[in-house]
């Protein structure tokens, strides 16, 4: 059942003038007010597919085959309820080497067939996507926990990805250079690696494979795909429909696993390339030990990505941007909005009193239900991990302006809810703003004027994602060329590029020279020959032991 979540402390005297403090008093009082149970019971004609009596078997995909065994096994849950509804195997090195066995073996004949035929199997693939994307979704919040419509965009956006790879047979076409010198032609041409793997994070158990799966598939790789053990069951979904679509056996596998399962990825000499999305010290892991064992390699990280407001923004955009950006799917997304930095006092000031009710009246409850701004968070670990963050802001000293550990939500079991958090004051130097948290906490930075803003961005470890809200061009424009970030948006608080660009951050945010997905997915997931021939009519010189020459 939902409830609307936040409590509301007392600003600290001297912070801010007590006017203000007086007019957001009323405001509160007013949102907090509205704080009662939205219904009495789940609207019956939503689709809970979590809600199963007992646990399920969530098995491996390999070959064409659903395969149940394991040499360990995990709980899967539903973070609304806090009930285990899958027993998901974990695989070791023997299962992990049947599936890369299962895509080597179908790689070949994968690879010679012509990338128009290719590209139809993803056509019909995507078809499948589109029309059962309300189960899709539904699956999703089961496991992860998010807002069934924020699922629906996930699906959407992963979506996206996969009509791009449709057109895989212009994305492929090769250069060629006539006549180069002797009646030489040179053309350059691209070609699959081979068997390929992917791991994968929780917080987007389909959009981030389908990141991955369908570039590599329409450019003519096998794919073995590792998914969080959190929330493993839309991966089976893809599995069944991509099988449906015609995709022949062993070209698309799904092996569950932890740390043994990645490793043997890693290690195994038939695996060419990975691909990897999950915190940076994990990155850094997959990025080193694959290049160790000569794997081709792209990680990405994590991130602390800063909203910077300055004093001409329109701050009732900038909070309803903020409110999204940062709260919504529980603020588990890599490219979150987790710090605002305020140019000024007074532009900090009227933005927590913008944010501060915003905050303390999110709508939070299970995913299914409509109108639900927030979930749970994915597991009780990551949740106690959260709230374990912000002690820590009030201990560090953060002036805490809405309390998101207050919230509760009757009858929801032992779901894993957290309500948002609203700090200010916050610091350089606390730990809050120098780690990724991954929850529903936003951090509030204040700073004397522009410079100071950019330079703690361009500061700080990770370079994700940013952005800037202004109506200054000058200033976005300058920001959008200094800033040392991968990913920025002006007026734009999450600056996902669609999928015929690239996505991708710089600094501990990724590792390895491609960014995923768009034009990189294509140079990624293949390798450049250049064929250098020529015809003579005849050869009249014989031998020739000199370094050739073109002229």
């Amino acid at each position: 059942m939902p409830i609307h979540g936040g409590s509301v402390r007392p600003p600290p005297k001297g912070r801010l003038s007590d006017p203000a403090w007086a007019d957001r008093g009323s405001l509160l009082r007013n949102a907090l007010g509205a704080c009662e149970l939205a219904e009495s019971h789940m609207n019956a004609r939503i689709r809970d597919v979590s809600a199963t009596s007992a646990a399920i078997t969530i098995p491996h995909f390999i070959g064409g085959e659903r395969v149940s065994s394991g040499v360990d096994e995990s709980a899967v849950f539903n973070p609304a309820t806090g009930q285990q509804t899958g027993i998901l195997p974990l695989a070791d090195t023997s299962i992990v080497a049947r599936a890369v066995a299962a895509a080597k073996a179908a790689f070949p004949e994968w690879a010679s067939t012509a990338a128009p035929r290719r590209a139809r199997v993803l056509f019909r693939f995507r078809d499948l996507i589109e029309s059962r994307a309300d189960a899709l979704a539904a699956q999703i919040t089961a496991e992860h926990g998010k807002t069934h419509a924020d699922a629906l965009g996930e699906v959407a956006r992963g979506l996206e990805v996969v009509e791009f790879a449709c057109g895989i047979p212009q994305l492929l076409k090769g250069e060629t250079s006539e006549n180069i010198g002797g009646s030489i032609d040179v053309t350059s041409i691209r070609q699959p690696l081979g068997v390929v793997a992917g791991i994968t994070p929780f917080n987007f158990p389909a959009m981030v494979p389908l990141w991955m799966a369908p570039i590599a598939l329409a450019c003519g790789n096998a794919f073995v795909l590792k998914p969080s053990e959190r929330d493993p069951s839309a991966t089976l979904l893809l599995a069944d429909w991509l099988r449906e679509a015609g995709l022949p056996d062993g070209v698309f596998n799904v092996v569950h696993g932890d740390k043994r399962a990645v490793d043997a990825l890693l290690a195994h000499p038939d695996v060419a390339a990975i691909s990897f999305v999950g915190s940076t010290p994990i990155a850094r892991y997959i990025y080193e030990t694959g290049a160790h064992h000569g794997k081709r390699v792209q990680a990405l990280g994590g991130a602390k990505n800063h909203m910077l407001v300055m004093p001409d923004a329109d701050m009732d955009q900038v909070a309803d941007a903020l409110m999204g950006a940062g709260y919504g799917s529980a603020g588990e997304r890599c490219m979150a909005i987790s710090v605002a930095v305020a140019v000024g006092d007074a532009v900090a000031d009227a933005l927590v009193e913008k944010l501060a009710p915003r905050v303390a009246a999110l709508k939070i409850g299970n995913g299914m239900t409509p109108g639900m701004d927030m979930g749970p968070l994915v597991t009780a670990v990551h949740r106690d991990k959260v709230r374990g963050y912000v002690d820590l802001g009030v201990a560090e000293g953060a002036t805490l302006v809405v309390d998101g550990r207050a919230c509760t939500i009757p009858d929801a079991g032992d779901g894993f809810f957290l309500g948002g958090t609203l700090f200010d004051h916050v610091t350089p130097q606390m730990r809050i703003y120098r780690e990724e948290i991954f929850g529903p906490v936003l951090c509030v930075l204040r700073a004397a004027n522009y410079e100071e803003a950019l330079a703690l961005v361009n500061a700080h470890e990770f370079g994700n994602g940013t952005s800037i809200f202004t109506r200054d061009g000058d200033a976005a424009r300058d920001f959008a060329h200094r800033v040392q970030v991968g990913m920025v948006g002006v007026n734009v608080p999450i600056p996902v590029p669609a999928a015929f660009h690239s996505f991708g951050g710089w600094k501990a945010s990724l590792f390895g020279d491609h960014h995923v997905y768009g034009p990189e997915g294509v140079r990624f997931y293949t390798r450049l020959k250049a064929v250098s021939a020529r015809w003579p009519t005849s050869i009249r010189s014989g031998a020739q032991f000199v370094m050739p020459t073109n002229g």
